[in-house]
């Protein structure tokens, strides 16, 4: 049996990174892999502490090389594609030098202002492979001497629907209010603006899941505080995303950049229109038939509410489970696994 371990700054909460990881987690498990869990925060099979990311002391080379034992591949999400906290980053790459390992890159440096000039990023070893999670980043990657290939993002099981009636009622949403989901964290990027926005032109109720993060809450608690529409804040207990989805009569996605957008696939499996700007990998993903909606004009997604067009929900449902159901996301997986010199199991 192939043994992998999963390594992450965080895994087990609601940010993208630890979203995306746990649907490889669980396609690996289907495949046959056996797989552990590593992280510094969050929930993990073993949490080293010193592997979070706001670590002060970085885990010892030692104790990680523990965890490590009697693993054939390593997949490492993140930890090596943004210099957050070098010195993890640093006792990360030494233990995996000389291993199998796979380093998946959410997201890169160039992509990030205070970033952009740092040299060095992502190490690389001989033994290691890279997976970029859009054809966009494996080709800047390329266009820095890394060889990567572009694995999209994929669920191991599709998500069952979600209630309605209880989202709805757990975010005091009347039955004839529109609700305006922006199922993001709240960071510069988000563009929460632009989310208020869309919500104030269409008359709708907007919800924003996500906290704040990297300093962002003060500029946050401005911008809802001039909203002139009502606004929703996090997840309650008693929901899951699935919930958010279905109570939602609409979702958008107003990011300025995206390595992926996992919304993307979420609003379409869920069966609700989107609206999303023009970032790069958004333009990417739509390149395979969706049909999606402005962010900038709201005129086309309020004349959808006029007159709803179910075709374009199915279609969107059915592109959505083609490219990135559990049979596409096992065929990469496993490709992926055959490029590291491993066959999972069940496709011997």
């Amino acid at each position: 049996m192939t043994n992998v371990a999963v390594l992450s700054f965080r895994l087990g909460s609601a940010d993208g990174v630890s979203v995306a990881a746990a649907q490889w987690i669980a396609a690996l498990g289907r495949l046959g892999c056996r797989v552990r869990t590593i992280a510094g925060a969050g929930i993990a099979d073993h949490l080293i502490p010193g592997l979070a990311l706001d670590s002060r002391h970085p885990a010892c080379s030692s104790e990680l090389a523990r965890a490590l034992r009697g693993t054939d591949l390593v997949v490492v999400e993140n930890v090596c594609s943004l210099p957050m906290n070098p010195p993890v980053t640093e006792v990360v790459a030494a233990v995996l030098r000389g291993r199998r390992a796979v380093l998946r890159h959410h997201d890169l440096p160039w992509e990030r202002d205070h970033y952009a000039h740092l040299l060095g990023w992502p190490p690389d070893n001989p033994g290691w492979h890279h997976v970029a999670i859009s054809r966009h980043s494996a080709a800047q990657l390329a266009g820095r001497g890394i060889a990567a290939i572009p694995v999209y993002h994929g669920y191991a099981r599709i998500p069952r629907r979600g209630n309605r009636t209880a989202g709805r009622a757990a975010v005091k949403v009347g039955p004839k209010q529109r609700l305006l989901l922006q199922p993001t964290r709240a960071i510069p990027r988000k563009n929460i603006a632009a989310g208020l926005a869309l919500a104030e032109a269409l008359g709708a109720v907007y919800w924003l899941t996500g906290a704040a993060e990297d300093g962002y809450g003060p500029q946050l608690a401005e911008l809802l505080a001039r909203a002139r529409c009502p606004v929703r804040r996090g997840l309650p207990a008693s929901l899951r995303m699935v919930d958010a989805y279905a109570a939602a009569d609409a979702v958008v996605l107003p990011s300025t950049w995206e390595g992926f957008g996992m919304p993307l696939i979420e609003s379409a499996l869920a069966g609700r229109p989107l609206a999303v700007n023009d970032y790069p990998v958004a333009r990417e993903v739509a390149s395979l038939g969706f049909r999606w909606f402005p962010v900038d004009d709201p005129a086309p997604l309020a004349a959808w509410f006029a007159d709803p067009d179910p075709a374009l929900l199915a279609r969107n449902r059915a592109l959505a489970r083609r490219h990135f159901g559990p049979d596409a996301l096992a065929r990469r997986l496993s490709a992926t696994l055959a490029r590291a010199g491993l066959a999972p199991p069940l496709a011997r």
